[in-house]
């Protein structure tokens, strides 16, 4: 057997140790950006101005402008759901049928990989500030599922005043990492302010998950955003004028906490190294009480969804396509995007851009998105949009939507010719409707049915 030399030896260790370099640059040269995730809570479709809403958006409709806007990006049709989506990129059904609904129990298994885990292994600074609805006890909070830090509420809701839930044992749920805090001060204010102060720290690369209780019931705001509105009669009955005054003055609160966000950016040097995503966690609510503690008032004109049909809580679209988009300056050019996409997508387009290997399947329902959002991808297949609350659920595939709820018959929409879904063709489309019948049940059966043993008997 021929030797071989010292050299060579050294040689071909120096040749395998290039190529362990060659293959490893690819993850290693990716650029982390930073991630500014911004959710807001029940914003409905014609809410806004870039929809000809009603609401003053200045900032939010210059980012549009400048950014991608996201003209089909469903949603779930209610708050836990979305979240648990955003977060773990699986359909919420996956995890029990306590994630199909609001809810006060842990969504999700301790232990689960979520898009702030994923982004905390690479080195990202993570933190969470506003509404959790994840889990409301410190025990399922944030920090347990990849966040440094969690402020805000843990529960779905809160007194833009009080900052408390409603009566019962989650009442009070204002707190800094699982500790009960108590403030004073406007809650949309308070949240912001935590943002900045993260986005001032400038520990790049950092992941800022911003989730508003804005617009959500109670709705209320400082009077200097109300006083944008003067002049501007609402309706002729006072209760409704001053319902849909303050909804128009917590849009406009919003859209300035935005712009303040986006000034931070640029006064820290950060913009150009930024992804913004916006998005709405369902649509909106055109009028409802408020049950939680404090003093603000019933909402009986409330949000739009027009000229999309349906509300939050319904599977059309105005429950379930919400206002969205996403900004990059100098990455992602100006546009509409129209093709469909869901929340889901977000971790595995993300984790995609990060350069983020996951160290098992992770079994994502999403999309990685981020070839299309650039304009880099091949025209793409029908995609399947699966949507599941409960006593009902939907599928798109391609331009067909199926609703199929508990107490109706099932629906049918070509939502490419008929996007207000005035027209069910379900009768005149048996074989489609067939097909996406039994893709649906396809999904169904992926999701699972019974709650998880140790959330039995706990209260909701």
């Amino acid at each position: 057997m021929r030797r071989i030399g010292s050299k060579a030896i050294v040689c071909l260790l120096s040749v395998a140790w290039c190529g362990l370099a060659i293959a490893a640059a690819p993850l290693a040269a990716v650029a982390r950006p930073n991630v500014l995730f911004i959710v807001a809570d029940d914003l409905g479709w014609s809410d806004v101005g870039w929809h000809g809403g009603f609401g003053k958006t200045p900032h939010l409709d210059e980012l549009v402008r400048t950014g991608i806007e996201l003209d089909q990006h469903y949603v779930q049709p209610v708050c836990t759901p979305t979240r648990t989506a955003l977060l773990s990129g699986r359909y919420p059904g996956r995890f029990g049928p306590h994630a199909l609904a609001p809810s006060n129990l842990r969504a999700m298994p301790i232990g689960t990989v979520t898009l702030a885990s994923a982004l905390k292994s690479l080195g990202y600074h993570t933190y969470q500030t506003g509404k959790w609805h994840l889990g409301s006890r410190a025990e399922w909070g944030p920090n347990v599922f990849g966040f440094d830090h969690g402020y805000g509420t843990l529960t779905g809701a809160a007194d833009p005043w009080t900052h408390k839930y409603r009566h019962g044992p989650y009442e009070d749920t204002w707190h800094r990492d699982g500790r009960r805090s108590d403030e004073e001060g406007n809650a949309t204010e308070l949240i912001a302010a935590e943002a900045i102060r993260r986005i001032e720290e400038q520990r790049s690369p950092w992941f800022v998950y911003v989730a508003f209780h804005a617009v959500h019931t109670p709705v209320d705001a400082p009077e200097e955003y109300k006083r944008l509105y003067e002049g501007i009669k609402f309706d002729e009955d006072p209760a409704r004028h001053d319902s849909r005054l303050r909804m128009a003055a917590m849009v406009a609160q919003l859209d300035a906490k935005v712009g303040e966000f986006v000034a931070a950016l640029d006064r820290t040097g950060q913009r150009d190294n930024t992804l913004i995503v916006f998005t709405s966690d369902n649509g909106g609510i055109e009028s409802l009480k408020n049950a939680y503690v404090g003093t603000v008032g019933d909402s009986p004109l409330n949000s739009e969804n027009d000229p999309l049909r349906g509300q939050k809580n319904q599977l059309f679209e105005g429950g379930t396509r919400v206002c969205a988009f996403a900004n990059w300056p100098g990455k992602l050019a100006p546009r509409r995007h129209a093709a469909p996409l869901h929340v889901v997508d977000w971790f595995p387009t993300i984790a995609n851009l990060v350069g983020y290997p996951p160290a098992a399947d992770l079994a994502w329902d999403g999309v990685d998105q981020w070839p299309a959002l650039t304009g880099n991808a091949a025209r793409p297949g029908p995609r399947t949009i699966y949507i599941a609350m409960k006593g009902g659920q939907s599928l798109r595939h391609g331009d067909w939507k199926l609703i199929r709820a508990a107490k109706s018959d099932p629906q049918l929409f070509n939502i490419a010719t008929d996007p207000y879904e005035q027209h069910n063709v379900i009768a005149d489309h048996p074989e489609i409707a067939a097909d996406l019948q039994a893709r649906l049940s396809e999904q169904q059966a992926l999701d699972q049915p019974k709650l998880p043993a140790d959330l039995a008997g706990l209260p909701n």
